[in-house]
């Protein structure tokens, strides 16, 4: 998660993922990690990582929209940064909460 949120402050979402899921995939399975979960949770992480004050890629975004500093910008992206650190760790407390509904939509009706 760590790494995910350094990276996310120099590159893009998708940059960050293409570059490094060669390397991070076929250690997730031999880890005993649902491939499921560790989508929805890099998904998360990665889209965390963008709103890292201060330099995170989508807060030169929010710059740009609305002509003010970055540091405005990052003190009001911190607090969205902290609610999503608490919903990754919910998320690794409760792996349950993500693959709840895709579990029960490969199981079909009935």
């Amino acid at each position: 998660m760590v790494f995910y949120i350094i990276l996310g402050c120099f590159l893009d979402g998708i940059s960050s993922v293409v570059l490094t899921m060669a390397v991070v995939e076929p250690m997730i399975p031999q880890a005993g990690i649902d491939l499921l979960w560790f989508g929805i949770f890099i998904v998360v992480v990665v889209e965390m990582a963008q709103i890292t004050p201060p330099i995170g890629f989508n807060l030169f975004v929010l710059q740009g929209m609305t002509k003010k500093s970055i540091g405005y910008i990052a003190r009001c992206a911190f607090p969205m940064f902290l609610i999503m650190v608490l919903m990754v760790g919910i998320l690794i407390l409760f792996p349950e909460l993500a693959t709840f509904l895709p579990e029960n939509m490969r199981q079909g009706p009935g």
